[in-house]
């Protein structure tokens, strides 16, 4: 029986310093049947001569130029509408997956018949250097409880869309993987955990992700301009968060 085709979610900008090793990650699955669709949002430094090096030597690697910037959630959807995959997976420009990512995952959705999963995820510094931090996860998760917990690497999420149907990111700034797992979960899925370090995540200096009180915004924002919360439920939601955010970064 043919494995199915995974489909690669990757957005890049300015990404020279970090693509290649991310793409080398990706060559070096196990697991062969896929497609990487790199979405180049009008770098202004190397990243799409380094990509169209890689294009040339293995046709799996696909990139799609944007001609104006627009933004994370603009390429990441652009990449989705091109995807022609059961499944599709996320990976920034600058992380990494474990050889066995690929064939782990698929594996423990096929099995469980699972339509949405992720698994934990270790940080690594700015040079690739693994740190003593890996982040956990629960073994599933709903809509309420991500409401509460926006535990799910992007780096880590593979989304079978013939179970879920089509899914897009909102045009947000960030966040735009939280608002996207929120609308599948909100379709009463419920997403897994694989119980294993499947990938690694670079923290890179004065990244978006990096500043804590704009992720906490963003968050807020999802809520109540996404998600259309109330304000009392959007209050107990954001405490919630803040408390697993605490205990994520400094409880470890």
């Amino acid at each position: 029986m043919d494995k199915p085709l995974v489909s690669i979610i990757t957005p890049s900008y300015n990404s020279t310093k970090f693509i290649p090793a991310t793409i080398e990650s990706v060559l070096a699955q196990t697991y062969q049947n896929w497609e990487m669709l790199i979405v180049d949002d009008c770098s202004k430094d190397e990243s799409r001569k380094v990509i169209r090096e890689y294009t040339e030597k293995d046709g799996r690697i696909k990139l799609i130029e944007l001609t104006e910037n627009s933004g994370a959630a603009v390429a990441r959807n652009t990449a989705i509408k091109a995807a022609k995959g059961k499944y599709v997976a996320f990976l920034d420009s600058d992380d990494l997956w474990v050889p066995t990512k690929l064939e782990k995952q698929i594996e423990f959705m096929e099995i469980n018949d699972y339509a949405f999963t992720y698994s934990k995820y270790q940080l690594m510094d700015v040079d690739g250097n693994k740190l003593d931090r890996v982040i956990d996860v629960p073994r599933n998760i709903d809509y309420n409880g991500l409401l509460s917990n926006t535990i799910i690497g992007c780096l880590t999420a593979v989304v079978n869309i013939e179970k879920t149907g089509p899914i897009e990111m909102p045009n947000i700034r960030t966040r735009q993987d939280f608002a996207l797992w929120l609308s599948i979960l909100k379709r009463g899925i419920k997403a897994h955990g694989l119980q294993e370090v499947l990938a690694y995540y670079r923290l890179v200096p004065g990244s978006i992700s990096s500043n804590k009180v704009k992720a906490a915004k963003q968050t807020w924002k999802v809520y109540r301009d996404v998600e259309k919360l109330g304000l009392l439920r959007s209050v107990f939601s954001f405490t919630g968060y803040a408390f697993n955010a605490v205990k994520k970064t400094y409880l470890k």
